[in-house]
């Protein structure tokens, strides 16, 4: 029999990750460890997996190239401010001796060596790290941006252009401590994610009070949880009320109320009174814990226009070191300038490296999915954003999205002689000892009720008990017409709108009708009409109701196209059929009943995500609090995010073949190539960094 091998797997958290093809440089390093089986890099999250006994030390040693740090996946990482950043200092003193280099230059001149001196402390301290990298991947025909980088500057000092090598390298030194920024900020969303429930809590456990690590709580504790503090552990409330604020998990901006039986959510603030907890779910377990792991995972996913950037990108480099080489000899043979075409083909290679290019979609994609996770709503992936931005139709679940999914009084039409409210006070107090949803419904809207007793219940009729002596019946209007009674016109028409109207008599008085209905959510006609505002050329509703309920309600939200008595396997058929229709189309329903339609969909979209681990797993996209509303802000983000990526590529292209146009007159300089490529990927981040802002 053969021996199972169980392999250690470990994750980590990096710092200083922040350019893509480093990244991928310390990945490749890592799996080049012996002890390193399998190796999962997540540059948007700054995460690192590893399978094998490799140590903290040769990880980092792995990533030295680049100083990355690396963290056990359960420690904060420290946050050190900008401005006391090792880059940022290195940056600062480098310009310094620039400064002074400069001031050198223009008195002493620029071949004295006082001022060579300067410029090559300038370069040393702002670009060392650079020339190590550089330097060893010459050496092994590894062509990255520090290699072309560092050919150009060699280059520069050999032809005796120290000022520009040593202004080139300060300007490049500024550009990577401005992306390192720009990143950490586009990954502010995961940390502060991360930072939202507390790491110990207080736990009464066998009679006393005791403080742990929520690592160490078990499921059936009891959390003790005080006025202001936050919930750490989810779980269910044992005692006492209070309001609890979930805007963390699901974007709510109004308080929750909270009694014994309801659920609470770790990460979320317990706003006034003291409540006692049941840990329902370990740590890790948490609806906290999976949308921070499954935020990472989609931020790890590549989106399709990442893919095709990142396949581009491979042919690019190697084309550009072409072009640098052709533009250095060729002109050089013809004229003999060798000064000014060697000076030419530097140029080249520096406006040449692919970081704007590289970096142009997963900026976009991290901050996007990281400012929809903040609002409530998990994107579960690059591709399900970009695929909700081209959606064409929505198609819409009736019971539970469209409308509020549980029956609500909605009409009361009282017999001439009787008010509203004893109409309401009669059939609640005989509905008072059913369990029927309809009647939960119409004893909700009672404050008051009569003492009822000797309560029946007759199938397909209604039910009856008697108060006060009187037997009062609350059933279908049939009913009443076989107890002589006839119920006005407008009872009907209540029927014929796919309500259930329901007549209150007894043996002698018809005292009026009621009419029950699943409500439709207040936003939901708005919300149609969004969509409708933003572009979406359809709206679906699919529905297992009577096709007379459906048009009714359809009527009333804006709805124009119905498919009614729909069996599930019938809705993923409708879905399919909307497909050849309009393109891509997103459904939208619990998540549940409604799995086929949503796997077949080209987006599916789960409604109330928290606490739903179904809805969580198997949508493409799950609205974590039962919201409609954040429909079209998902799609407007979505659309804004395909318009950003869009604009980014074109921009990042557009600069290096413009600066690249400026060889033709013999006008590109190192200074402009810089500035082409720091000032291209500068502005594609703070471009990308625009999403933060899109709201509900």
């Amino acid at each position: 029999m053969r021996k199972k091998v169980f392999q250690l797997s470990k994750t980590y958290r990096l710092e200083n990750l922040s350019c893509t093809s480093c990244a991928a440089k310390f990945e490749q390093n890592i799996r080049n460890l012996p002890e390193a089986k399998n190796v999962e890099l997540n540059f948007g999250a700054s995460k690192l997996r590893v399978d094998g006994n490799v140590s903290i030390e040769a990880l980092e040693k792995a990533g030295a190239f680049d100083h990355i740090r690396v963290y056990p996946e359960k420690q904060r990482v420290p946050h050190v401010p900008f401005y006391k950043r090792r880059q940022t200092v290195e940056t600062a003193i480098s310009f310094v001796f620039l400064l002074v280099g400069i001031i050198a230059s223009f008195q002493l001149g620029e071949t004295h060596p006082a001022s060579i001196g300067l410029f090559g402390a300038s370069m040393l301290i702002g670009g060392y790290r650079m020339f190590t990298t550089g330097l060893k991947n010459l050496g092994r025909l590894e062509f990255d941006m520090k290699t072309l980088m560092t050919i150009a500057i060699i280059g520069a000092v050999i032809i005796g252009e120290w000022r520009e090598g040593a202004v080139v390298v300060f300007l490049f030194a500024i550009s990577e401590a401005l992306e390192s920024f720009s990143m950490n900020k586009a990954r502010q969303s995961i940390r502060s994610l991360m930072d939202l429930a507390p790491s110990r809590a207080l736990i009464q456990r066998d009679g006393e009070l005791i403080e742990l690590e929520t690592e160490d709580i078990r499921i059936g504790d009891v959390l003790i949880v005080k006025p202001g503090q936050k919930i750490a552990m989810d779980g269910t409330v044992l005692r006492g009320e209070s309001a609890v604020n979930q805007a963390a998990i699901t974007g709510e901006s109004i308080p929750a109320t909270k009694q014994p039986g309801d659920e609470v959510f770790a990460g979320t603030m317990n706003e006034e009174g003291a409540l006692e907890v049941t840990v329902t779910k370990r740590v890790e377990d948490t609806t906290i814990a999976k949308i921070i792991h499954l935020v990472e995972e989609a931020q790890a996913e590549k989106a399709p226009s990442q893919q095709f950037v990142d396949r581009f990108a491979k042919y690019y480099t190697p084309a550009i070191i072409a072009v640098a080489f052709l533009v250095a000899l060729v002109p050089g043979f013809v004229t003999g300038n060798w000064d000014l075409w060697v000076y030419q083909g530097l140029a080249v290679l520096v406006v040449g490296c692919p970081c704007a290019l590289v970096v142009s979609t997963p900026v976009a994609i991290v901050t996007a999915i990281g400012n929809a996770a903040r609002e409530g709503v998990l994107i579960k992936g690059g591709i399900h954003l970009e695929e909700t931005g081209r959606i064409q139709a929505v198609a819409f679940d009736k019971t539970g999205t469209l409308t509020k999914g549980y029956p609500e009084l909605t009409d009361v039409l009282p017999e001439e002689g009787y008010t509203r409210e004893e109409v309401v006070k009669l059939a609640a107090s005989v509905e008072s000892l059913s369990q029927h949803p309809l009647a939960r419904a119409i004893t909700k809207q009672a404050p008051e009720l009569y003492p009822s007793e000797r309560f029946q219940s007759l199938t397909g009729k209604g039910v009856h008990a008697e108060i006060g002596g009187t037997r009062i019946r609350v059933g279908s209007l049939k009913w009443a017409e076989e107890h002589g009674f006839h119920a006005p016109e407008a009872a009907y028409r209540l029927q014929e709108s796919g309500k259930s109207a329901m007549a209150v008599f007894s043996g002698k008085h018809l005292f009026g009708v009621i009419g029950v209905a699943d409500a439709i959510r207040e936003e939901s006609p708005r919300i149609i009409q969004e969509l409708k505002d933003i572009g979406v050329q359809q709206t679906i509703m699919l529905t297992g109701d009577h096709p007379a309920t459906a048009k009714a309600i359809a009527a009333e939200i804006g709805v124009t196209d119905i498919r009614a008595s729909l069996m599930p396997e019938d809705k993923l058929t409708a879905v399919k059929e909307l497909q050849a229709q309009y393109g891509r189309v997103a459904m939208i329903g619990d998540g549940i009943n409604d799995a086929p339609a949503l796997a077949a969909s080209d987006i599916g979209i789960a409604m109330g995500g928290a606490g739903t681990d179904a809805a969580l797993e198997t949508a493409d996209i799950a609205l974590m609090a039962d919201d409609l509303e954040k429909l079209p802000y998902t799609i407007r983000l979505s659309r804004k995010t395909l318009r950003i990526i869009k604009e980014n590529i074109i921009f990042a292209l557009a600069l290096k073949i413009l600066a690249l146009l400026l060889i033709i007159p013999g006008w590109l300089t190192l200074w402009i190539a810089i500035f082409a490529d720091m000032g291209a990927t500068l502005l594609v981040i703070l471009n990308a960094l625009r999403l933060v802002k899109v709201q509900k």
